[in-house]
């Protein structure tokens, strides 16, 4: 059964588990505190290198923000489903995809034979039909799509998407620091409208006959992911002892993991964590994930502090948008040559 993949597995010492997973404070930082960044960066880069998972506190996103953008996915989700399929995920990633639409095909620390009992919708930076990428039809650089006759909805969405971007853009020059290289060499990475999305998740109870999830274990193609999670119990995160800790959610922060694009970056130094979701019980479950990414059109290459003559770069530099539309081809069953074709940049 599918539970067994996170229960069988469970850390004999949850709490010796938990301690895994660092609580940060980002106030020092955001004030601007001499130190702070070094500060900073230092805990960040012990969080890669142990589990690629940490949380943060007073982040400065206020709590009416985020109980704001919940109340908001849930009157999405609440709409009938021939009005939520009326913007349908496009070739770009945005917009709505129904359950049973997706399937971690591109993981490799899982078999993925059932797609995800998930339904999520997808926005991005608010671009204008005027946008000059929206004009010319520039691939992964599109713009949002809205439900019609939900006051207020695109303006509460987008007032969480543009605070979770500026935090974001604000912790680009720590992971910089981790990484061993100076505080401004990702800047023009995520210049020019970085790449930049937010899922807002719903997870119905999960209908476990064998092998099914929520969503199956992964790892994020991300470069980092900053999660907003609701009461409701259901994500599990790898451990590197192979353990699956379920990570409680603390009032008051954020749960944020590095994805593959930053374990590429450092030369696989730094973990990207396989996690999923069952939701056991009765109750739904809603989480709000955003992932921020440098811009499309850069090229991703391992940095130069993070090799040496016995340590040799494992890759060769690629430009983003080519590792995301293999991802997005190989798990979600909308984009042409879903799971065909030669998979050349997979992660474990």
């Amino acid at each position: 059964m599918a539970t067994h993949l996170f229960r069988e597995n469970a850390p004999r010492d949850p709490d010796a588990a938990l301690a895994q997973l660092p609580v940060l404070d980002l106030a020092p930082f955001l004030r601007r505190e001499d130190g702070a960044l070094a500060q900073l960066a230092e805990a960040i880069r012990l969080a890669c290198e142990a589990t690629g998972f940490f949380y943060i506190r007073n982040h400065g996103v206020p709590d009416e923000l985020i109980h704001n953008a919940f109340a908001q996915s849930r009157r999405f989700h609440a709409l009938p489903l021939a009005e939520k399929q009326k913007i349908p995920q496009d070739a770009h990633n945005i917009g709505y995809l129904p359950i049973n639409a997706s399937m971690q095909r591109h993981s490799t620390v899982h078999q993925a034979t059932k797609p995800n009992q998930n339904e999520s919708y997808f926005v991005t930076h608010d671009r204008g039909p005027d946008h000059p990428d929206v004009i010319n039809g520039t691939p992964l650089r599109g713009g949002n799509y809205w439900p019609a006759d939900l006051p207020g909805f695109r303006e509460g969405v987008m007032a969480y998407f543009n605070a979770l971007n500026a935090l974001g853009q604000q912790l680009v020059p720590a992971f910089a620091l981790a990484l061993g290289m100076p505080a401004d060499w990702l800047d023009d990475d995520f210049a020019d409208e970085n790449n930049a999305k937010l899922r807002m998740l719903h997870y119905p109870p999960t209908r476990i006959e064998d092998n099914d999830f929520g969503t199956g274990p992964h790892t994020d193609n991300s470069f980092l992911t900053i999660l907003a999670r609701d009461s409701v119990p259901g994500l599990a995160i790898r451990l590197p002892t192979g353990e699956w800790l379920a990570p409680p959610v603390l009032p008051g922060t954020f749960l944020v993991n590095i994805g593959n694009i930053l374990r590429r970056m450092s030369n696989d130094r730094f973990l990207s964590t396989p996690h999923g979701v069952i939701v056991d019980g009765e109750t739904d479950r809603y989480a709000m994930a955003y992932f921020h990414s440098p811009n499309v059109d850069r090229v991703i290459r391992v940095a130069s502090s993070c090799v040496d003559t016995g340590n040799p770069a494992k890759y060769d530099p690629v430009p983003y948008r080519e590792l995301i539309t293999e991802y997005s081809k190989a798990n979600y069953f909308h984009q042409d040559g879903f799971g065909q074709g030669e998979i050349r940049h997979r992660y474990k």
